[in-house]
């Protein structure tokens, strides 16, 4: 399996991370849940599902910490009896950024996992783009893009 990224920059970091983490599922993408890259993933609504449910558990912990009166936190795990799943934020010269990683314990663990997702981090800021700023999203792309979305994970 490879690494399909809509922005190319991010091939190289996540490829080596998955091989050095031992993951099973990667997902990078921004806070909204736009995809930048996935590895592992065989279907589209695969990933449409895991990004905006990543993208909302951070954006609902981020606000439990703010109403705790506490910082966001760093990173999320769960695991199973067979997986685990790692949700953290990353910052970047493209903005900040959220990787979903899954993984399977008997192949990897949370703390290879860790240890190797600061290096990615490393080297997603050593890699992205410098220049420029993202474009806005307009109220009227978003709207048609998250009517698209629903459609697709729906089937309708």
């Amino acid at each position: 399996m490879t690494v399909h990224a809509v922005e190319a920059w991010t091939v190289e970091p996540v490829t080596a991370y998955v091989h050095e983490a031992g993951a099973r599922l990667v997902l990078l993408m921004t806070p909204a849940g736009q995809v930048l890259a996935q590895y592992g993933f065989t279907r589209a609504v695969d990933v449409m599902s895991a990004a905006a449910l990543g993208a909302a558990i951070m954006a609902s912990t981020t606000e439990l910490a703010r109403q705790l009166g506490r910082p966001p936190f760093a990173a999320l795990n769960h695991q199973g009896h067979r997986h685990g799943i790692f949700l953290s934020g990353l910052t970047t010269g493209r903005g900040p950024l959220v990787a979903l990683v899954v993984y399977d314990l008997d192949v990897s663990s949370l703390g290879l996992v860790q240890l190797f997702f600061e290096q990615l981090a490393t080297d997603l800021r050593a890699a992205s783009p410098k220049t420029g700023v993202p474009k806005q999203v307009l109220a009227a792309d978003f709207e048609r893009e998250l009517n698209e979305s629903l459609s697709t994970l729906f089937g309708r």
